[in-house]
C-alpha cells in the first residue's frame, strides 16, 4: 500500500487527538424555554434540578463548526425532558442539512425522572445519537467501531463530572445507488448510538463531550488548524 495509508492507521490516527483538544473554543447554546422541551401540563412545574440541569447544558462549549440548538425531545420517554440538534457547519457555506450528502449530525437527549429509574440507576439519563458520512477505507476497517466507541468513552472520562451505566452501539453501514436515484454512487457511514447516567446536575461537561465525539466522527481539524484536504468540489471542478 505504498503511498496510501492504511484504514487501521487512519482510524488510530483521528483517535490519537488529545480528548478535550476541542474544548478551547466556544459556540454557547442558548436553550428555549424548557417548557418547550419538556412535555408538562404548565408553566412552572419542572423541578428546580431539571431547570439546572437544561441551563448547564447551555453553558457547553464544543468545536466552533458545530451547531448546538434546542430540538422537540421524543414524548413519555421520561416525566421531563430537553434535547439539542447538532450540525457541523462547512467553512464555505450554510449548515448542512441532516438529509446530504458529506455530512455530520446528532442529537442529544436529556431525560428526568425524579423519582428515580431503576435501570438508569440514577435520575437523569443522557441518550446520544451522532451519525456521519465516512470514506470507503474507514468503513471497511474492522477497528472502526471499536475505536469510534473508545472516542465516547475517553470524551466522558478525561472529564470530571462522574457517570455510569454507559452502554450503546456503533455501526458502519454501506450502501450502492443504482438507476435513477440522486447521490453518489456509494455511501458509507458510521452511526453511534448511546446512553449514560448523569450523576449530578453539571451537564455541560456531557454535551462537551458529545461535541468532541461528534467532531471525531465528522474529521474535523482540530480548533485554530487549517485542513489542508481537497474539497470534493475543488476535485470535481479540476476533472
Amino acid at each position: 500500500m505504498t503511498g496510501h495509508e492504511h484504514p487501521a492507521t487512519t482510524v488510530a490516527r483521528r483517535a490519537s487527538t488529545r480528548p478535550g483538544y476541542y474544548r478551547s473554543t466556544v459556540t454557547s447554546v442558548t436553550p428555549l424555554d424548557i417548557r418547550d422541551g419538556a412535555p408538562n401540563d404548565g408553566p412552572g412545574d419542572e423541578p428546580a434540578s431539571f431547570r439546572a440541569a437544561v441551563t448547564a447544558m447551555g453553558a457547553a462549549s464544543v468545536h466552533p463548526r458545530i451547531e448546538l440548538s434546542p430540538i422537540r425531545p421524543p414524548q413519555r420517554l421520561a416525566p421531563y425532558s430537553y434535547a439539542l440538534g447538532a450540525e457541523v457547519i462547512h467553512e464555505d457555506s450554510p449548515v448542512v442539512p441532516i438529509d446530504s450528502e458529506g455530512d455530520a449530525f446528532g442529537r442529544l437527549i436529556l431525560l428526568h425522572d425524579p423519582n428515580g429509574d431503576e435501570a438508569w440507576h440514577g435520575v437523569f439519563r443522557l441518550v446520544a445519537y451522532i451519525q456521519a458520512d465516512i470514506d470507503g477505507a474507514l468503513a471497511a476497517d474492522p477497528l472502526l467501531p471499536e475505536v469510534a466507541w473508545s472516542w465516547l468513552v475517553d470524551a466522558l472520562e478525561s472529564r470530571d463530572e462522574p457517570f455510569t451505566a454507559l452502554g450503546g452501539t456503533v455501526t458502519s453501514t454501506s450502501s450502492v445507488r443504482y438507476g435513477d436515484i440522486a447521490g453518489p454512487p456509494r455511501a458509507h457511514q458510521l452511526e453511534l448510538r448511546a446512553s449514560w447516567t448523569a450523576r449530578t446536575t453539571e451537564m455541560a461537561p456531557h454535551v462537551e463531550a458529545f461535541g468532541e465525539v461528534l467532531a471525531y466522527a465528522a474529521g474535523l481539524p482540530p480548533a485554530g488548524i487549517t485542513d489542508l484536504r481537497p474539497s470534493e468540489s475543488t476535485n470535481t471542478d479540476r476533472g
